[in-house]
């Protein structure tokens, strides 16, 4: 499917789509002008309090299966852009998850479970109605 993941400072490549940003906060220094996002949905975002816990500001780091676990339980009441990212997925538009330049790890990042999230809800979708994607 196409859902792709980078952090917003990657180059943007032509088949990237629709750029969203998806960080709780919105890159320093970066003026409307020179954003390389299209969107920003903090809905898609971790929480400030589960942000400041993964990053160890409230007391000691959690630890990441803590951290993917509250997101999750955090995305469970996203449904409207979950469902709706999936829908335009499946109408055959490229979706492009954009996270902090700071955030390497991409294994280890909300970006890849949003990912994820969108993904299987476009095959629950798909199941559901019949619906297949667009080439």
């Amino acid at each position: 499917m196409p859902v792709r993941t980078k952090r917003w400072n990657d180059p943007r490549s032509p088949d990237d789509g629709l750029r969203i940003l998806i960080c709780r906060y919105r890159p320093r220094g970066v003026t409307e002008a020179a954003a390389t996002w299209d969107g920003w949905c903090l809905a898609l975002a971790p929480s400030k309090q589960l942000h400041a816990a993964a990053y160890g500001k409230t007391g000691k780091a959690i630890e990441p299966e803590e951290y993917e676990a509250r997101f999750l339980e955090e995305m469970s009441h996203q449904d409207f852009w979950i469902s709706g990212f999936a829908k335009r997925v499946l109408a055959g538009e490229t979706i492009t998850l954009l996270c902090s330049s700071a955030c390497t790890d991409e294994a280890r990042c909300h970006r890849t479970l949003v990912k994820r999230l969108i993904e299987e809800e476009a095959t629950k979708l798909t199941r559901r109605s019949g619906v297949t994607r667009r080439s």
